[in-house]
């Protein structure tokens, strides 16, 4: 007996004041006519959709209760998305929380049974202001970092409201993201597209990252990716930094999200020292790093496979 087809999820994610209610109703009013949506969100009045105009649009619409879904995530949030893709079978269901801190959380749920045996989680989407972008202010509140750091769709929206040396801040900053994002985009007054919700493509296991603008020429760089669902040992990473220098001739930089004991971590390595810390990121687990001379490429590939936990080994 064939499978039932998944339904893919996308997250759909925005900080107060972006203009991501009118993004959102965008997206809904240019949907491909031949895909069926749904849409669940956590709060009517804090979101602004109206749900008779979206029931005369034809898109069932449920609502999670008490404010932020990602604090309700569990119980209710799996009965909420199972009840919906029993009574539509959606091709597509869109989730939109007005609170992200806990994003990472949710995308966790999506993919453990039994949603995981229904869903296939797909973009997320983050929509921005460029002006709150640039400001520091909004770079240090942890829930504005981990909305970005999520995303694999950065969307600038009112780029008509920012100026040039505000956009131009807004694209180098947001080229430099890591992990990188699978598209940077500008729009004005919301005008996202359907299109963007099927991104990102999958990435090869070996890649060639940007280099820095202001790095010297001769630089080399590789980038290493592998999939979300392979743990690595903790311990046999923190050996892999360490030894690092000596595997890697001219090491100038090297980065990492790697997913350990089922949670994402960021490593960091500049100038002989390296740290760590959690991230939100969940597409998968990669390593980029920059050096003054020929990448071991092969070598560093093989010590990082051998990172991997026994189980996941391959």
């Amino acid at each position: 007996m064939p499978s039932m087809k998944k339904t893919t999820v996308n997250l759909f994610s925005g900080f107060l004041g972006v203009g991501k209610t009118t993004a959102l109703k965008a997206l809904i009013a240019r949907r491909p006519a031949h895909e069926r949506w749904a849409i669940i969100v956590n709060e009517f009045g804090e979101v602004g959709i109206d749900g008779a105009a979206l029931s005369d649009d034809g898109l069932p619409v449920a609502e999670i209760a008490g404010g932020c879904l990602c604090c309700v995530a569990g119980p209710q949030m799996t009965v909420t998305v199972a009840t919906l893709l029993r009574r539509e079978r959606p091709d597509r269901l869109l989730i939109e929380a007005s609170g992200l801190a806990h994003a990472a959380g949710v995308i966790d749920e999506l993919n453990e049974k039994p949603l995981g045996d229904a869903l296939t989680v797909g973009a997320v989407l983050t929509v921005v202001d460029p002006r709150q972008f640039v400001n520091p202010d909004y770079a240090r509140q942890p829930l504005y970092r981990d909305q970005v750091a999520i995303a694999d769709v950065l969307v600038a929206n009112k780029v008509e409201l920012a100026d040039a040396d505000t956009l131009a801040a807004f694209r180098a900053q947001a080229a430099a993201l890591f992990p990188a994002k699978a598209l940077v985009a500008e729009v004005s007054h919301g005008a996202l597209d359907p299109a963007w919700l099927d991104l990102p493509a999958i990435e090869k296991s070996r890649y060639r990252p940007a280099v820095a603008r202001d790095a010297a020429s001769g630089w080399q760089s590789e980038g290493f990716t592998f999939d979300a669902a392979r743990n690595f040992d903790g311990e046999a990473l923190t050996r892999f930094f360490d030894e690092l220098p000596k595997l890697q001739p001219g090491l100038v930089r090297a980065k990492g999200v790697f997913r350990v004991l089922d949670s994402f971590v960021w490593l960091n390595w500049a100038e002989g020292q390296w740290g760590a810390s959690q991230v939100a990121w969940r597409r998968d687990s990669r390593f980029e790093l920059i050096a003054t001379e020929d990448v071991a490429a092969s070598a560093v590939e093989a010590a990082l496979a051998a990172c991997l936990c026994k189980e996941d080994a391959r």
